[in-house]
C-alpha cells in the first residue's frame, strides 16, 4: 500500500513538473513573440530556444525560432554568419516536420528558403540546383494545401526562371534582341530550345493557370503568363503563329493591369481613403 502510495506521489510530481515546465515555456514563447514583432530578433532567439527546451513538443516555439533564423537570411550575402542563419532555419522547420509532416507553415517556409538561396546565387548550375529544391518543396506543399494559389505561381515562376537564361543564351546565339519581333532564325537552335527546354514553358503556363483557377485576379500569374506565352513565340514556326502568340501575350499585359487596378482600389476601400473630385 506505501509502496503504490509513493509510486502515486512520484507520478503526480512528475505531472506537476511537466505542467510548470509547458507554463515557463509558454510564458518564454510569449516574450520571444514580443521580441519577434519589435525586430529585435537575437532576444528572440533566446526566449524561443529556451520555449523548446523547456517544451520539446511546442511546435510554435520551434517555427518562431525557424522564422527568426529565416527573416534574418539576405539572399546572396556570402557571410559565414548569414550562410548560418539559412542552415539553422533549414533545421528547425525538418524538425517541425519530423513532428507533423503535414505542417503547412513548415513546408512553405523552406520552399521559399530555397528560392531565396536560389536567387542569391551566381552560378547556373548551383541555382538550377536550388530551384530544383524549392521545387520540390511547393510540391509536398500543394499535396497538403492543394488550393495554395502562390505555391502554383512559385511552380510556375521556378519553370520560368530555368527557362530564361537558356532562351536568352539561343537569343544571343543568333545575334538577336528580346524585343525583335520574329521566330528565331536558327531552325537547329529553335529545334533545340524546344526540345530540351520547351516542356518548362508548358509547366510554367500549366501552373500559373492553376494559380488563376484559384485566383482569377491573381496580377503576378498573369504577367507570368505574358513572359512565358511571348517568349514562347521565338519557337513558332511561322510568322503567323508568331504574331498569335504575342497577341495572346499582349492580352495578357492587359489582364495584369486591369487586375492591379482592381486590386489598388480594394486596398484604398480597405483603407478609408475616399478619393476627391478634381478640381
Amino acid at each position: 500500500m506505501k509502496r503504490a502510495l509513493l509510486l502515486v506521489g512520484i507520478a503526480a510530481l512528475v505531472l506537476a513538473g511537466t505542467g510548470c515546465k509547458k507554463l515557463q515555456s509558454r510564458d518564454q514563447l510569449n516574450k520571444g513573440v514580443q521580441a519577434f514583432k519589435n525586430a529585435q530578433y537575437d532576444q528572440a532567439i533566446d526566449h524561443f530556444n529556451q520555449a523548446v527546451e523547456l517544451d520539446p513538443s511546442n511546435p510554435n516555439a520551434r517555427l518562431y525560432l525557424a522564422t527568426s533564423y529565416f527573416v534574418q537570411y539576405i539572399p546572396g550575402a556570402p557571410s559565414p554568419e548569414n550562410l548560418e542563419y539559412a542552415r539553422k532555419a533549414r533545421g528547425e522547420f525538418l524538425k517541425v516536420l519530423q513532428q507533423d509532416p503535414k505542417d503547412k507553415t513548415a513546408l512553405n517556409y523552406l520552399a521559399s528558403l530555397s528560392l531565396q538561396e536560389a536567387s542569391g546565387e551566381s552560378d547556373l548550375d548551383s541555382k538550377l540546383k536550388k530551384l530544383d529544391d524549392a521545387r520540390e518543396w511547393y510540391l509536398k506543399l500543394i499535396a497538403v494545401d492543394p488550393k495554395n494559389k502562390e505555391a502554383y505561381y512559385s511552380l510556375g515562376f521556378i519553370d520560368w526562371s530555368k527557362w530564361y537564361p537558356r532562351w536568352m543564351e539561343a537569343l544571343n546565339k543568333q545575334d538577336m534582341r528580346p524585343d525583335m519581333a520574329m521566330p528565331f532564325k536558327d531552325k537547329k537552335i529553335k529545334a533545340q530550345l524546344a526540345e530540351q527546354w520547351g516542356s518548362l514553358v508548358d509547366d510554367g503556363l500549366n501552373n500559373m493557370k492553376m494559380a488563376l483557377d484559384i485566383d482569377k485576379n491573381y496580377d503576378e500569374a498573369m504577367a507570368y503568363m505574358n513572359l512565358l506565352i511571348r517568349e514562347r513565340a521565338s519557337l513558332a514556326d511561322s510568322q503567323e503563329a508568331y504574331k498569335k502568340d504575342i497577341d495572346t501575350a499582349d492580352d495578357w499585359v492587359q489582364k495584369s493591369l486591369e487586375a492591379k487596378k482592381i486590386k489598388a482600389s480594394k486596398q484604398v476601400g480597405n483603407q478609408g481613403i475616399t478619393a476627391e473630385p478634381a478640381k
